[in-house]
């Protein structure tokens, strides 16, 4: 009989000393026990995971990609090779598995963050009966940290008062340094230092990336010096290579022209590659390219050059996020513990983004909010040298998306398919895994991660955390594949569902369907009972390229039965495709952070969320504010901005004058200004913008009030109708990361004067409800 693993219950109940007590302490003949922190056993490995964002399986140069990623490449030929690992098809989901072991809709995340509804698949709240991997590692005798991406934070929770039950910082990890959401702006990231938001340095060559691999280097060194006896769990998500594609020029110049054959050739000599490295069986066949994509012969010259481009700054981004990796991958071996580490190395938490539209994108924000007809071929022409660059927030077209899931069907968001959720893996691992620079087969998933990492550290998997009962993790360990390339496998069903899109794999069999297609934007979903389902059998057919479905009808009957168990055993039902409706807290059916229609602010409110503040478009609204102007100066500064580069407002000061600046999208900015400077002392400022009607991102009147008197007017055609910005958020007294306005005389609009109170109200004339969940829906999955 063995012993059972400690950490069946956590925390370890405190020791208690059952003989007797003496009076004085000196006198005392019986010690007692003494202290003992708890300490995993002695054969546990530290971890490191890493996970990618947005990266296709077909990208990589370790899985027969166009993109150099040395550090990859370095763990795959001293480790294991995984081909088949799996994700979810998108961002939160995938994230939750990971950290919780269990399915995606069982601890509330169906979807991302911000379309939560009331739904138990999608709530987008782990359950306490689903208490992650961090927090189960720390009570057992890990050091825990997280560097990058959070994403699975409620919207309602992500504010500066909490509740903070499900941040990294309360969530298992002792160390958090990184950002709230889907993703950031990489030249001025909206950062978190565990709970408290701070700005990044003003160093003008400042990047995300190589931050965090600095922080995490740091961490580490400190971990061994203090604490050498404990494991240590790093979790490195940088949220590289998600949009916006932000690298240092010098990078970028590496893919000069390495693109210009495009993206049909590319896919052939990725697909030839993958053969060649044995990440693809010889036999396998390259899936077609799909219908609305065009080929790259049919694209106008014209585009091209524009296109090549795009493809050359992502790919530039990814070697830059594999780069700074190394730089950890190298702390750790220059600290001895290298071969003592369990590494994952997950290269995307889905499949390469398609959220970029046909054409790519100079800023996000111009599909979803209606500007994309100022992104002309001339307007990329004459600021191609700033994409990638902190001028551009940019996105390549949905067709190297595809390419960059060489040799698979379809797109992250996909989840039917193996394009969104068939993610390269590395395991590295030199003191326990005998073998290196092999490749392994075994049919995984993202939730194996959890159970593997307990089970290699000799650690229970808890039935009972803080007094709660524990949901048993859905995943499977894969330490039996480590030393044996012909194991069977042992994750042998598994389903997929995201936004409709759904597919269940069982012992090689794949049944699916596709429901939206994630760059077509247009048209209507259609109902689920008109979904046409395919049939593959991956024993013969690697890539899913023959469908089956007509020829072995019984068994695609078998599959469809089983998926229809499997989501309803993990809360997949109702299957929920709504995309715009759901961004609206009203329809969802989920809390929001601000009630009524104002909001006061003080100075230091700052990096409040579109979803913590309140919502002012499509609507009329006015901002008010008490402000001192110094003596014998000329006051300048933000009072109040919402938004950033991407496009926003703010209600400032300029060079003396009162002023309202708004910028739609980037791409196009309106400034009214009162005619003389605001005089020394105190003074009630407004701002009152008077919104048009007739439907939504219209435009509006301005007007500008000083101690209750009217000192101009002007005038706003465009409004944004969905989002200004996902990360930069609302600030008081400044206007933080890249700036909405560029005429500020202070760094981050800081203003010159004193605040002290501002309040944003709203009107009651909203049209939101006009939005068109078809023509909006990519507002809804840009946020992924």
């Amino acid at each position: 009989m063995t012993a059972e693993r400690p950490g069946t219950v956590l925390p370890v109940p405190d020791r208690s000393y059952q003989g007797p007590v003496a009076f004085d302490a000196k006198k005392l003949d019986e010690t007692f026990p003494p202290i003992t922190p708890a300490r995993p056993p002695a054969s546990a490995p530290n971890v490191l995971v890493i996970l990618l964002d947005d990266v296709g399986f077909g990208a990589s140069s370790a899985f027969g990609g166009p993109i150099h990623t040395p550090t990859a490449e370095r763990l795959a030929d001293g480790g294991l090779r995984y081909t088949r690992f799996h994700t979810t098809a998108l961002c939160s989901p995938t994230r939750a598995a990971l950290l919780s072991g269990r399915n995606h809709h069982a601890v509330g995340m169906g979807h991302i963050t911000e379309t939560a509804t009331p739904a138990p698949g999608y709530r987008s709240t782990r359950p306490n009966t689903a208490v992650p991997l961090p927090e189960i590692l720390r009570q057992s005798g890990y050091n825990t940290a997280q560097f990058g991406k959070c994403h699975e934070v409620p919207v309602w929770e992500s504010g500066p008062t909490g509740p903070f039950d499900h941040w990294p910082a309360q969530s298992g990890f002792e160390r958090f340094y990184g950002f709230i959401g889907g993703e950031t702006n990489q030249w001025a990231p909206a950062l978190i230092d565990g709970l408290t938001a701070i700005e990044p340095p003003s160093d003008p060559d400042y990047h995300l990336m190589p931050d965090l691999a600095d922080k995490a280097i740091d961490y580490v060194r400190q971990q061994k010096s203090l604490t050498p006896d404990k494991p240590f769990f790093v979790y490195f998500a940088p949220g590289a290579t998600h949009a916006p594609h932000h690298v240092p020029k010098d990078w970028i110049a590496k893919y000069a022209g390495r693109f210009d054959h495009g993206w049909d050739a590319q896919r052939e000599q990725t697909f030839a590659k993958q053969k060649e490295l044995g990440v693809v069986p010889a036999d396998s066949v390259l899936t077609e390219r799909p219908d609305g994509l065009p080929a790259w012969d049919d694209v106008p010259d014209e585009q091209k050059p524009i296109l090549s481009h795009q493809m050359e700054v992502y790919a530039a981004f990814l070697e830059y996020a594999d780069h700074h990796t190394g730089r950890v991958i190298d702390a750790l071996d220059e600290l001895g513990v290298l071969d003592d580490t369990l590494i994952y190395y997950i290269i995307g938490d889905n499949g390469a983004s398609a959220e970029g539209g046909i054409n790519g994108a100079y800023m996000l924000t111009t599909a979803s909010n209606g500007g994309a007809e100022f992104e002309t071929v001339e307007f990329w022409n004459e600021h191609r040298d700033d994409v990638g660059g902190p001028e551009a927030y940019n996105h390549y077209s949905v067709a190297w998306a595809h390419a960059m899931c060489t040799p698979y069907q379809w797109t992250k968001q996909v989840a039917s398919h193996y394009g969104g959720t068939r993610n390269g893996t590395i395991v590295h691992w030199p003191s326990r895994i005998k073998a290196s620079g092999e490749t392994r087969s075994q049919w995984h998933h993202v939730i194996d991660l959890a159970p593997t990492v307990l089970d290699v550290a000799g650690l229970a998997e808890p039935h009972t955390v803080n007094g709660v009962t524990q949901e048993p993790m859905h995943g499977t360990s894969m330490a039996y594949s480590f030393d044996d390339e012909s194991a069977a496998d042992r994750h042998t069903t598994q389903y997929f569902e995201l936004m409709g899109n759904r597919g269940i794999y069982h012992r090689g069999w794949t049944a699916v369907t596709k429901h939206r297609t994630p760059w077509d934007v247009v048209s209507k979903a259609p109902d689920f009972s008109l979904d046409v389902w395919e049939l593959y059998d991956t024993t013969t057919d690697w890539t899913q390229a023959k469908n089956l479905a007509a020829e072995q009808p019984e068994k695609l009957a078998e599959l469809q039965t089983l998926f229809l168990i499997e989501a309803a055993r993990h809360n997949v039902f109702p299957l929920d495709d709504r995309a715009a409706e759901r961004m609206n807290p009203a329809i969802a059916g989920r809390p929001t952070l601000v009630t009524g229609d104002s909001l006061r602010l003080y100075p230091g409110m700052i990096r409040l969320g579109e979803n913590v503040a309140l919502n002012v478009k499509n609507r009329s609204f006015h901002v008010s504010a008490s402000i001192d102007v110094p003596a014998g100066g000329t006051v300048d500064g933000a009072i109040v901005a919402q938004g950033g580069r991407t496009g926003g407002w703010a209600f400032l000061a300029h060079d003396g004058a009162l002023g309202f600046h708004y910028n739609y999208c980037g791409l196009v900015r309106s400034t009214t200004l009162s005619a003389t400077p605001l005089p020394e002392g105190t003074h009630d400022v407004r701002v009152e913008f008077a919104y048009d009607g007739g439907g939504i991102g219209k435009g509006g009147d301005v007007t500008l009030f000083v101690d209750g008197d009217s000192v101009a007017t002007g005038r706003v055609e465009h409004t944004h109708p969905l989002y200004y910005s996902f990360d930069e958020g609302l600030d008081t007294g400044c206007d933080t990361g890249m700036p909405i306005f560029e005429g500020y005389a202070a760094p981050r609009g800081v203003f010159s004067g004193t605040i002290h109170w501002a309040e944003v109200s709203v009107g009651d004339d909203d049209h939101s409800h006009l939005v068109d969940p078809e023509e909006h829906l990519a507002a809804a999955l840009r946020h992924q």
